[in-house]
């Protein structure tokens, strides 16, 4: 078997409603469908739900629960914020700046751009307080040619050390 990409991702929502109009509003995106039930299809819990999908481009697809009769959203506490995100792609460094000043004039806390080398990044919080990520590719082909051929080497010496491998220092090092 082959996978063929994402049919959908899901994450848990507050409001389906506030969620819908943020993703739609800030970032462009086509509300696709909703989907309610007050039984779990794949358990047969009693417990309703409404179930959003967002068209993120290309057959991508970003779904949410908003499940009134669970305890509040949390997030992993033993993990760092940063870690945990949702990152889309931008087509062009003017775009991320573009999609920067938009939110920004919604009241939005934007983090960057950050330089990762072979992209930019800006990030911010979804009304959920999960973390996004715009990022605009910049690497060449050759770039991501040289990080293919060095990461089995660098997961290889990572496993060993748990220590960052110097494979591709270069990364920090490009404009």
């Amino acid at each position: 078997m082959q996978t063929e990409g994402f049919h959908h991702v899901a994450y848990r929502c507050n409001d389906a409603a506030e969620t819908v109009r943020f993703y739609r509003d800030m970032l462009n995106m086509d509300f696709q469908l909703a989907i309610a039930e007050d039984r779990v299809p794949s358990t047969g819990e009693d417990d309703p739900y409404m179930h959003v999908f967002m068209d993120v481009g290309n057959g991508n697809v970003l779904a949410f629960f908003e499940l009134p009769n669970s305890p509040d959203m949390d997030r992993d506490r033993n993990t760092p914020e940063w870690v945990q995100h949702i990152a889309f792609r931008v087509a062009s460094h003017d775009e991320l700046m573009a999609a920067r000043e938009r939110l920004t004039a919604a009241g939005i806390d934007v983090l960057g751009p950050v330089n990762h080398g072979i992209f930019d990044s800006i990030y911010f919080f979804d009304p959920n307080g999960h973390r996004l990520e715009l990022a605009a590719d910049k690497g060449t082909p050759e770039q991501m040619q040289m990080l293919h051929e060095v990461a089995d080497d660098m997961l290889e010496e990572w496993s060993r050390t748990r220590r960052a491998p110097r494979h591709a220092s270069w990364l920090h090092e490009l404009d």
